[in-house]
Parts: C-alpha cells; structure tokens; sequence
C-alpha cells in the first residue's frame, strides 16, 4: 500500500473521531488509573455493559490508593456481573504494586506500566497513548480486525507473530501529538462500523482506500483459526433449605484462594462421573431413577459439613461457559430430613439409597408416617425432636455458611450461582 493511502488513513480516521465519537465516562478525564480501569473491564465485554460497573467501581474506588487498600471481598462484589474475575484481582494487585513501587502514581513510563499485574501489551499502550499521549500502539481485536482489512492483510489474527506485525503497522500510523485520539479513533470504528460480521462500508471515513472493500472481501477478513471449543463438564448443584434457626436460609461456600472463581461464593455442588451423565438427560417425572446423583450430593454435603440432606426436587438447569470449560449444571432442592406430617409419601425419593445415614428421629418420623401410627401431636414432637437433632449436628466451619437474600449484597457470586440464587430467591419455592 502506498504512502499517500496510509497518511489518508491516519489522517481521515482522526477527523472522524474528532468531529464526534461516544461519550463514555472514562473518556472525560486523562487519569491514568480511570483509563487503566476502564480497559480492564472492556476486556471480553461490551461497552454497554461495562459502563454501570465503571460508574459503581469509580464510585467506591476513587483513587489507586482506595483500590489497593480495599478487602478483596469488596472489590468482587462490585466486579459482580462482569466475569473474568481474575481481572479485578490483577488489577487490585497492580494497584498495590503502584502503591509500593511509585508513590501512588501510575507511571509514565512503559516499561514500568508494562510490568503491573495483569497489564498486558494492549493495555500498556492504551494507558500510556490515552492518559500520557504516548505514541504506543493499542491493538485489541477491534485493531485487528480494520488493519487487516484495509491492507488486505492473509495473517491469520490469532497468531501471536501476526498481533506483533499489526501492533508494528499501528506505529506506523499513529499521528504525531494525537496518540490517544487515534487510538481510542482506531477501536470506534471497529466497534461501530467495521464490525466483525456486517461492516457498514459506505460510511466509513477509509472506505476510498480499504482494499478488502475494493476486492469485495470485507466479509472474508480477517482471517482467523478456530479457537478449540470449551471442554464440556457435567455437574449437579443444591439448594439446601436451613431449619429453624437458619429457616429461610441456603447453604453456600467459599471457593478456595487460588485457582478457577478464587475466593467467590457458590452453591454445593460436584463433577459428574461420566457414567452417571445420562441421567441428567431424564425428566423430571423420571426423578426416583436420578437417585444416585441424589446420593452423591448426599455423601459429598455429609462428609464436608457433617450435614445430612435430602435433595427431592429437580429445580432448574443452569449453565456458564468459561474460557476452557463450559459447566453444565442441573441444580436440586434439598432439606435437612424433616418432613410434612401430611404428606404421606417420603420426600428422600432422589436419595432413597442413602437412606442410613439420616437421624434416628428422621427414618423413625418417616416411617411411622408411611404406615399412619402417628398422630398429629405424636408427630410435632417427633418433627421437634428431629429439628433439635438437626440443630446439633454442629456448627458449620469454613468455607460454608447459611445465607439468606439480605446476604447476596454482600457476598461475591460467580454468574452461574447468582443467576441460580437470583432466580430461586424471587420464586415461592
């Protein structure tokens, strides 16, 4: 491509964006942390999406030093929603490296910016062309995706080698004293016109000189190899309802302080051996068949809290596809083995193999109600007596809890499990 088409693009590109581009809120100040901010929650979601979470996260942490010295359960909750959590932790991280490392200030320097944690070569140049009008590229898929279209470049985009000939190309054309309007210029029009599948061509201020249009191949590129698909994994979760003191209440953990979801709340719940995925295929009218995925829950809630449980109720089917992994889940409700004395049927069908390990007053209860030989008062002090049990089987440690709503404002869930709480809380169950 020549000289006079590259200067054309440079050139047009930022007369566009300077004549009117979006008004989002990070791009009312050249503060190097809100723009740091700002492109971490961009990363992986939309626009629209992340401009409440930006508002929220700016409101409560104003400043690096607010950040930096924040519980970690904090800055979770109010990344909730967003996914991707390893981003606010990174980023918690390379607040306090700023904190410890430059006196609070987010450096204009490079180097020193490129080695924060969780900043990556997309998001050095960004801060450093947006809040210090560095001419340092930023490529980013949207980047990506108008240079090789413009040039007409065959690299297939998920190359690194390719993303390092882009990022080289991008320098190329970064004005001189406008870095962080071309770049910002650079990521609105992919965004907004040069879109992934249907690029609107005709308003496009580099249209005269874009070569994929001039073939007719602005649907072909950019070239990009097929990332693998999420590895499937079929799991089974549970609601478990408390009992009088924790009435009203679910039973929720803590995942470990390391790896997938660190540190974030969820519901109990496991990976299904393969042998056992076909039940997760049958209706519910086929319940009394899943009971061995009832007893798994059963012996899995027993031996982590020593409480025994009765999941008897398909509640819904949820799913989350994550980088790597796309969980599939079908998630129970339980309770503690008390019983409706009106009820003649037992409730433990799921788990009616597992039946052993419940208390005595449970199986005594149960039984004496299957073959009618209690009253109604005979069974409120049986159902007392039972609940008492219940109440004793000792005080729940780490990392579980008894939750009720008002505690969904204060715990991190990922998407999956707040979907699923959300849902459960807002029905008459």
């Amino acid at each position: 491509m020549t000289a006079e088409a590259k200067q054309h693009f440079s050139r047009e590109l930022l007369h566009w964006y300077q004549r009117g581009n979006r008004d989002l809120p990070w791009r009312k100040s050249r503060d190097p942390y809100r723009i740091w901010v700002s492109e971490i929650m961009l990363q992986q979601t939309r626009v629209d999406t992340v401009i409440p979470y930006y508002e929220r996260f700016m409101a409560k942490f104003p400043t690096v030093q607010a950040l930096a010295e924040a519980p970690e359960p904090e800055v979770l909750k109010c990344w909730e929603g967003l996914g991707y959590y390893s981003r606010a932790r990174n980023l918690q991280a390379g607040a306090r490296q700023v904190m410890e490392l430059h006196q609070g200030q987010v450096p204009d320097d490079k180097t020193a910016v490129a080695a924060l944690k969780g900043v990556g070569p997309y998001t050095s140049g960004a801060i450093m062309s947006i809040a210090f009008n560095r001419p340092e590229p930023a490529v980013d898929g949207n980047v990506m995706r108008v240079l090789s279209r413009y040039f007409a470049l065959e690299d297939d985009i998920a190359k690194p080698a390719t993303r390092v000939k882009i990022e080289k190309l991008a320098a190329e054309l970064i004005p001189e004293g406008a870095a962080g309007d071309f770049n910002q210029a650079l990521m609105e029009l992919g965004a907004l016109v040069c879109t992934p599948k249907s690029p609107s061509c005709l308003p496009c201020p580099v249209m005269e000189h874009c070569e994929a249009r001039i073939g007719g191949r602005e649907t072909e590129l950019p070239i990009k190899s097929k990332a693998k698909p999420p590895r499937p994994e079929a799991r089974i979760g549970v609601i478990v309802e408390g009992l009088g003191a924790h009435a009203g209440k679910v039973l929720v953990r803590q995942r470990p302080a390391t790896g997938l979801l660190a540190q974030m709340w969820e519901l109990p719940h496991l990976l299904v051996p393969k042998e056992l995925e076909p039940l997760l295929h049958f209706s519910e009218e086929q319940l009394t068949e899943q009971a061995p995925l009832g007893g798994l829950l059963t012996e899995a809630v027993a031996g982590e809290t020593g409480l025994l449980i009765r999941p008897h109720r398909q509640l819904m089917d949820a799913d989350h596809i994550f980088s790597h992994i796309h969980w599939k889940m079908r998630v129970y409700k339980a309770d503690l083995g008390a019983m409706n004395i009106g009820e003649a049927v037992p409730m433990a069908q799921m788990a009616a193999e597992a039946a052993a390990v419940y208390t005595t007053a449970g199986m005594q209860l149960e039984e004496q109600v299957k073959t009618q030989q209690v009253d109604t008062e005979q069974g409120k002090q049986l159902e007392q007596q039972l609940e008492q049990q219940l109440e004793q089987q000792g005080e729940l440690h780490a990392p579980y809890r008894w939750i009720g709503p008002e505690h969904m404002e204060e715990l991190a869930f990922p998407n999956l499990f707040l979907k699923i709480l959300r849902d459960y809380w807002n029905q008459d169950l």
